[in-house]
């Protein structure tokens, strides 16, 4: 019948899972105006997109009726996405502000107080909705808590990372440790005391 995204908790990424599975096209990339587009045409309400969204945004109605009631779900939805597009751990950078180079690494972690860089790959980047919010995890630590981002496999050796992504702890210059692994939001305390055990 129709397929719906509620767009105020979709990231909207090209690497969207539903895009992949859908097997008749429905779901596609419009890299001219940078967006997923829904070919209602085409859709046969198998349900493959619906299944494969880990944040339920992607909705399948099988009747005139279920359309209804979901676009009347999402039109009432109070979230907006100012609140979905924040900088997450293990999600994209959204704001060039965090985004650094492997060159930039050594040079921004010389700070006397705590520097967290994340390194992370943007083709297995997780969804937003999911991801937790830079600003909760370093919430209770010192004001002038340093946090970026960066792209590059370069350090993954150097750094002894076994997984991406990975969240290095550094102060004054010195690495103090390391989370390895993508850390969704219902293991945002799990996070946040190891962290607590690095920098004590």
């Amino acid at each position: 019948m129709a397929v719906l995204i509620n767009f105020k908790i979709c990231d909207n990424a090209k690497e969207c899972g539903g895009i992949d599975v859908c097997p008749t096209g429905a779901l596609s990339w419009n890299d001219v105006d940078s967006k997923i587009e829904i070919d209602n045409d085409k859709c046969i309400s198998c349900g493959a997109c619906e299944a494969e969204c880990p944040i339920g945004a992607i909705m399948v109605a099988h009747s005139d009726e279920e359309y209804e009631k979901y676009k009347s779900e999402i039109d009432e939805d109070p979230r907006t996405t100012k609140d979905l597009f924040v900088d997450r751990y293990g999600a994209v950078a959204i704001s060039d502000f965090f985004q650094i180079s492997v060159n930039e690494i050594k040079e921004k972690v010389k700070n006397n107080g705590i520097t967290l860089i994340e390194v992370y790959n943007p083709e297995y980047a997780e969804c937003l909705l999911k991801s937790i919010p830079i600003k909760e995890i370093t919430k209770n630590f010192p004001k002038d808590t340093l946090y970026y981002k960066t792209e590059s496999k370069d350090v993954i050796k150097e750094y002894g990372i076994t997984e991406l992504p990975s969240l290095l702890v550094f102060k004054n210059g010195n690495l103090l440790g390391k989370i390895d692994g993508y850390y969704n939001t219902d293991n945002k305390d799990d996070v946040i005391s190891k962290l607590n055990e690095i920098i004590k």
